[in-house]
């Protein structure tokens, strides 16, 4: 229900005076422009004028800034187009396209030499890489924006650097560190007369109080934000500051607050044109008029939001709103209809996923298919220039047939060795494309049944929860059959925690947002707390390797599966888990106290699980070692390039 204000453009004008003058007096200017850099700035004033709350007009100013730019080779204008441009794609959604144009800017930038420029630059591109989740883009370019503002000493750069790093560190979950920068930044602003940016940091402040529970600081702030964006007439800093205290309230179990702030952020979303969040004021209403029991009030916002969402398709939304009269419904005891609207739910959720899939598929068999054209390729070129050599032999005279004989049949061994070889490699990048895309495959199918799990089994389990304990306050019942009847509360309780574990088992969120290392200390400690068997997990230089996303979830399966063997069959009441790195060479080590085994016996092994751990070696090209005997535990170490 919440909304991050994406704040990401450092506003960068020429001229001062120009900048105060109000929208009517710089569109008076504009017949009086020619082709010069103080028409570049009037542009891009004007876009500025225009982009809280009208940004097809404020695009298009942008626009004019930059084309103008590139004709009068001007590249600090360009650069800036690109700081304002890119501010209205965020708030449009479009982060890949806003991506793009923040790296052409830094080679912009660079070309000016000018080290503001240039800093601005690189810390808009490692926004540009936050917002799509990769932080370890962003943080080495924020880290080199932070080294060249240093170097300048300009307090209003570090302190909008400030307020970028609070989203960082909010996005990593690092709270006190994003409130640490937040507070820094609000500091500042309010010794400045620039409320937009004291909205933005303080808005972000709120957000990250709320994390801590901090729940008074955090009200205080959005409520502030809210009187600042009225103030400035900044519509979509009023909406986001309403909807942040709409979610705090939710949290705080303060509905009255929540329906006034929803019915505030309805309003604005109206003045602004916003479908997406209107729908979303809808919902908040219903969930208000829920919590009141008032379920047919509940049910007519729900129905609004509908409405707005099939005229609009956002799907998403309409995923929640659904899971939204699942649960008026189940809470009026109409379950056919209650489970409906869950299975509706967890078909749009399934198609999305499965967009991506069949999205994902179609990269890797048109990665494959140019890979295959590019070998193609340079086979006939060599062909081709093995030929060309043979017919210029045969212009020779007839004198040389016999060593043209000679060389020929040696030309035609080596051609024969080399397609073999040739074919070997195809046979084998086939089979590593194979077994990638298995692999790949295998853990969106996780992904997708872990999110089906969570959201659609588990939201169905807590209807029929909520339902049950709403029934036990209106029926009459024995003790026996009151006991009987709680003993069944607990076990469904028990199902929707089995439930959760196995969603988590199946695709950890700590992998995909925080990375191998992190992953593997989460796993080792749910297993320790288990009590099923006691792992000690030790990575050394880990934090310097750079492990992509694939090869990440590969070993963290190879390790899962190996100590899933030593609970299953060694008996063991210890291991010991070690991943480390160096020299570009990453080392898996997993040892355990257990009964042990012969190692012979994996040649003609037709488990499940050692083929599994086989496969995935060698899709990472990796090479590995099993040391064991009868009695005295097993010891297992697998090397491959990080």
């Amino acid at each position: 229900m919440k909304k991050l204000l994406f704040y990401t453009v450092f506003l960068f004008t020429t001229a001062h005076a120009q900048v105060l003058m109000n929208r009517d007096s710089l569109l008076k200017l504009l017949p009086q422009v020619k082709d010069n850099k103080e028409a570049v700035d009037l542009y891009i004033n004007l876009g500025q004028q225009y982009e809280s709350n009208e940004p097809a007009i404020a695009k298009f100013y942008y626009r004019k800034a930059g084309d103008l730019s590139k004709k009068i080779n001007y590249p600090e204008g360009e650069t800036r187009y690109i700081f304002n441009y890119t501010y209205v794609l965020n708030v449009e959604g479009k982060f890949d396209s806003s991506l793009q144009l923040n790296l052409l800017s830094v080679a912009l930038a660079k070309k000016t030499a000018d080290p503001e420029l240039i800093g601005k630059a690189l810390f808009n591109t490692g926004t540009s890489y936050r917002i799509l989740s990769q932080y370890q883009n962003a943080a080495v370019y924020y880290e080199e924006g932070k080294k060249i503002f240093a170097g300048i000493m300009n307090e209003s750069m570090e302190a909008k650097a400030n307020d970028i790093l609070q989203i960082l560190y909010y996005d990593l979950k690092d709270y006190e560190r994003a409130v640490f920068y937040g507070e820094k930044a609000v500091q500042y602003f309010r010794k400045t007369t620039d409320s937009v940016w004291l909205g933005n940091s303080l808005n972000n402040l709120g957000l990250s109080y709320s994390k801590q529970l901090k729940c008074d600081k955090a009200e205080s702030s959005f409520e502030e934000v809210v009187e600042i964006g009225s103030r400035i007439n900044n519509l979509d800093m009023h909406a986001s500051a309403l909807l942040n205290l709409a979610d705090l309230s939710y949290k705080k179990g303060d509905y009255e607050m929540l329906k006034t702030a929803y019915e505030q952020v309805l309003a604005v979303a109206k003045e602004l044109n916003s479908k997406e969040i209107q729908a979303i004021s809808y919902r908040g209403i219903s969930i208000y008029y829920f919590f009141k029991r008032d379920f047919q009030q509940a049910k007519n916002m729900a129905m609004k939001a509908l409405a707005i969402v099939n005229e609009e398709q956002m799907l998403p939304e309409k995923a929640k709103i659904f899971e939204e009269l699942s649960r008026i419904y189940y809470a009026r005891q109409d379950v056919v209809t209650g489970q409906q609207y869950a299975v509706q739910a967890a078909m749009i959720l399934d198609s999305i996923n499965n967009d991506q899939i069949k999205k994902d598929i179609i990269d890797i068999e048109k990665k494959y298919e140019s890979e295959r054209k590019d070998n193609q390729i340079k086979l006939q070129q060599s062909e081709l220039k093995q030929k060309s050599f043979i017919n210029y032999l045969l212009v020779g005279s007839a004198a040389t047939i016999l060593i043209i004989s000679l060389l020929s049949y040696r030309n035609y061994r080596h051609k024969q060795t080399l397609q073999q070889q040739r074919i070997s490699e195809l046979e084998t990048e086939k089979q590593l494309a194979a077994t990638e895309a298995v692999l790949q495959g295998e853990e969106q199918e996780r992904t997708r049944l872990a999110k089906d799990l969570h959201d659609g089994l588990g939201g169905m389990l807590s209807g029929i929860k909520y339902t049950l304990n709403n029934m036990k306050g209106n029926l009459i019942m024995t003790p026996e059959n009151a006991q009987a009847f709680g003993r069944s509360i607990d076990m469904l309780d028990s199902s929707i925690r089995e439930m959760r574990r196995v969603a988590h088992n199946m695709m950890p969120e700590a992998l995909v947002k925080f990375g191998l290392d992190t992953a593997m200390q989460d796993f080792c400690y749910d297993i320790n707390k288990s009590g099923a068997l006691q792992v000690q997990y030790q990575s050394i230089g880990l934090k310097e390797a750079d492990i992509d996303q694939t090869k990440s979830v590969t070993i963290y399966r190879i390790v899962q599966e190996l100590l899933n063997n030593t609970m299953k069959h060694a008996s063991a009441k210890n291991a010991v888990v070690q991943l480390s790195y160096n020299d570009d060479v990453l080392t898996i080590t997993v040892e355990d106290d257990g009964k042990g085994f012969d190692p012979s016996i994996l040649n003609q092994s037709k488990g499940i699980g050692w083929s599994n751990i086989q496969n995935r070696i060698q899709f990472l090209k990796g090479k590995w070692d099993v040391d064991s005997q009868p009695g005295k535990g097993t010891s297992v170490i697998i090397e491959m390039t990080a």
